[in-house]
């Protein structure tokens, strides 16, 4: 078992040009750098961006499902990882309303459920087949509402890591905590980013930033 190393990369102008952030956060397996590969197909040239690095490429060492504790120390390290960054955004001086959140498959799932535990007015989730964390959604885990947050869910049905009931799941969890959920699902959709998918986040990227 263990716990991240901080290691994020960034792309991009300086937070004090943008003013808005987009953090990346890679699948199993993967790198920071091949989800910020995403950024060419996204209207992103106004955002600062940041991807977080996983220890091993891999944020946590089983299934998103398997049982919590299996997956720890590694995913609380995860959650802290994607916290801190945020903080040290904001602290930065940019609202969360201008903070926005990119996931693939694991990354996806760690992206939902740290969102979900500290739910707040962001200004987009974007869940690339993933849902919440563990063997049972725990509601009793998840605080804070999204007050409107823009949240895209999606996956394939079938796909071979993510359940269609944990994304329907997810996506009702979200709304009950006042997020605007768009869901979709793919029939027969490899497990991927599809080009669908990237245009139905384009919208959501593409606002000019809030006071």
């Amino acid at each position: 078992m263990y716990t991240h190393q901080k290691h994020v990369i960034t792309q991009g102008k300086p937070l004090s040009e943008t003013g808005k952030a987009l953090i990346m956060i890679h699948g199993r397996g993967a790198t920071a750098q091949s989800i910020l590969s995403l950024a060419d197909h996204l209207p992103v040239e106004d955002f600062s961006l940041f991807a977080p690095q996983a220890t091993n490429h891999s944020w946590y060492p089983y299934s998103f499902m398997a049982p919590i504790e299996q997956n720890q120390p590694a995913l609380d390290s995860a959650l802290a990882q994607v916290h801190d960054l945020v903080k040290a955004i904001a602290q930065e001086g940019i609202s969360s309303q201008n903070i926005y959140l990119l996931g693939f498959s694991q990354g996806a799932c760690l992206t939902a459920e740290y969102a979900a535990r500290k739910a707040q007015q962001f200004g987009g989730l974007f869940l690339f087949t993933g849902g919440l964390i563990g063997p049972q959604v725990t509601t009793s885990r998840y605080k804070g509402t999204f007050e409107g947050t823009p949240v895209l869910i999606t996956t394939g049905d079938p796909d071979p890591h993510v359940p269609v009931s944990r994304v329907e799941e997810t996506a009702q969890i979200m709304e009950a905590q006042g997020a605007v959920v768009t869901k979709k699902i793919y029939k027969g959709r490899p497990h991927t980013i599809s080009p669908e998918e990237l245009d139905l986040a384009r919208p959501l990227l593409a606002g000019s930033p809030e006071e």
